[in-house]
């Protein structure tokens, strides 16, 4: 906030006399001398001078007049006013100072001292913004926004502002608690170094590294002033060791999907090198499952990581609701599926990655019935089948003063299936994310809405079809429909081509050191299509419902949802843990 207007006024031997004396005319109450150019010229010097002397009272008094005066006058009179903590009277005479003269960035920054006086942050960040506008290169209203930023917790947005004056420079940059993550990678993953300037892009190149890891439940960057105006650095990181940060979180974590006969053996951080074996072992009568995955950071870098998996499923499908070709109704089909592969995923910063992978599965069908046509019998023929991807995510537009991100991605896929009336196939998927945190600080109203396309060119089995509904072991959640039919899958529809569109809100509810609960809305909408015409959606889906989120110990989320179709009226009750 300024504390000295400029003005310029010529001076005079007499000046001290020519004041006194135009002082006195204006106390006895001469407005037509008042009105007098000169004279003005004189009050506005008198005032300038109460001012710089401390005398607020004064200075106020001597720069309030007609409603046509000077905005000079309005300006001087709106800082003496705010010195007295009159803040409703400042506003106003900075306020009609600036719609006599809105091309004055002044006025802007002065209304936003005053309101950030008043601890209304949002309307003084609205002023700033305003005041840039008007005059980008103006380093004291940068100056001024990243710190209000940076009060917040935005320390992204505080940065875009703080970063082209040369600030914040780093005095030291430190780990809080210590980690058990070997120093080598420890000290690779951090893409800012003290003294150096900590900027944007080094903050997210740090986070997708530090995520990249797979070791942290939480992270959090904190910075403290120091001396000289340096700053000291802090990464509060939840790092996962062995079963997880503690034994009592370790065991919810296994134990956590037992409601539908699932556990989930995990591990973390093994040799102290972000070395991850996680599993699932599922024992469900009508979807057993195994799956393995082992992964580590490449040549000691935490920005590239491999991982090795592997996967087996025997299967019972009940496909009465959305296959069309069989003679019979397909209930009971059994398939067994086994699958192997690796992918790499790379962090080139912290706007954009890249993952590339190879999978070698097969497949078997049983409890098939009479089929019409070669067509019908491929997507149930067994099979080997090769296939490799490569796909990467960047973010498209990043607004951190209004907290907002828009996010892509993208993967190709092509690959061979070895069995008669197969042959090779290509996918193609895309997605758009827009991610929104309406509130300065936390994560309430947190708003999400995710756009994903996808096609599939070729011949392909039943288990690389896309399937829109909600289900364990499906990503493509249409909430108002049920992915099993009494336990079997097969229920959603289901095809090569489809569309899908999720949007949802949620409401922080409740919060304590265990867990938080949120509830919010949610609505879906998406069709799925085959070019076999035996299966697909027969119109546009869509579904709305609620759903509440446990975030357990910061590591697991219990999610319950209730979805209804809105065209049949149907409605699907599911829980399920997001690991």
């Amino acid at each position: 906030m300024a504390v000295k207007p400029q003005l310029d006024a010529a001076g005079s031997p007499r000046k001290g006399l020519v004041i006194l004396f135009v002082g006195a005319v204006l106390a006895l109450g001469f407005p037509a001398f008042a009105q007098d150019p000169a004279s003005e010229q004189v009050r506005l010097l008198e005032a300038q001078s109460a001012f710089d002397a401390g005398h607020w009272e004064q200075a106020a008094k001597l720069a309030q007049g007609p409603a046509d005066q000077s905005p000079d006058f309005d300006y001087l009179a709106g800082l003496a006013l705010a010195r007295l903590e009159k803040w409703e009277e400042a506003k106003l005479a900075l306020d009609a100072g600036f719609r006599k003269k809105p091309g004055d960035s002044r006025f802007l920054v002065e209304l936003a001292g005053v309101a950030y006086k008043q601890k209304d942050f949002r309307t003084a960040k609205k002023h700033l913004h305003g005041a840039l506008q008007l005059n980008p290169r103006d380093s004291y209203s940068s100056e001024f926004l990243a710190t209000i930023y940076f009060l917040e917790g935005n320390l992204e947005a505080a940065l875009k502002y703080w970063n082209p004056e040369d600030r914040p420079r780093l005095k030291s940059a430190a780990f809080k608690p210590s980690l058990k993550l070997k120093e080598s990678l420890r000290n690779r993953a951090v893409a800012f170094n003290a003294p150096q300037v900590l900027t944007a892009d080094a903050l997210l190149t740090t986070q997708a590294r530090v995520d990249n890891l797979g070791i942290f439940s939480s992270r959090r960057m904190e910075l403290s002033p120091a001396d000289s105006g340096n700053y000291d650095a802090t990464l509060h990181l939840a790092e996962k060791n062995g079963w997880g940060d503690s034994k009592v979180e370790g065991v919810v974590s296994l134990l956590s999907g037992l409601p539908y006969a699932t556990v989930y053996p995990e591990f973390y951080n093994l040799g102290r090198g972000a070395v991850n074996l996680t599993s699932i072992a599922r024992w469900d009568s009508e979807k057993r499952r195994i799956f393995l995955a082992l992964s580590f950071p490449l040549y000691g870098d935490p920005s590239l990581r491999l991982r090795l998996y592997a996967d087996g499923r025997n299967e019972n499908w009940n496909l009465s609701q959305t296959f069309l070709g069989a003679a019979t109704p397909l209930t009971e089909v059994n398939m067994r599926r086994g699958a192997a592969g690796a992918e790499v995923h790379s962090i080139v910063n912290g706007r954009w990655s890249w993952s590339a992978g190879a999978e070698v599965a097969n497949r078997n069908f049983r409890n098939l019935g009479a089929f019409n046509s070669p067509a019908q019998l491929a997507f149930f023929t067994d099979s080997t089948s090769l296939a490799a991807w490569l796909g990467a995510k960047r973010t498209l537009f990043r607004a951190p003063e209004r907290r907002f991100t828009l996010d892509s991605s993208a993967e190709g896929k092509a690959g061979r299936a070895f069995a008669n009336g197969l042959g090779p196939f290509a996918t193609l998927r895309g997605s758009l994310l827009a991610h929104w945190l309406p509130r300065a600080k936390g994560d309430d109203f947190e708003t999400q809405i995710k756009i994903r396309a996808g096609a599939t060119a070729g011949k392909t089995t039943l288990d690389e079809l896309f399937e829109l509904g909600i289900e364990r072991d499906n990503d493509l959640w249409l909430r108002g429909h049920a992915g099993t039919l009494g336990g079997r899958k097969g229920a959603a529809p289901l095809g090569r081509r489809f569309f899908l569109v999720n949007w949802e809100t949620d409401k922080n509810i409740y919060q304590n050191g265990f867990f938080t609960v949120k509830l919010g809305p949610f609505v879906d909408s998406g069709a799925v299509a085959d070019s076999s015409g035996l299966f697909g959606s027969e119109r546009w889906l869509w579904d709305a419902g609620a759903q509440c989120k446990v975030r357990v110990l910061g590591n697991l989320t219990v999610v319950l949802s209730y979805g209804r179709d809105l065209h049949d009226g149907k409605g699907v009750f599911y829980g399920t843990v997001l690991h």
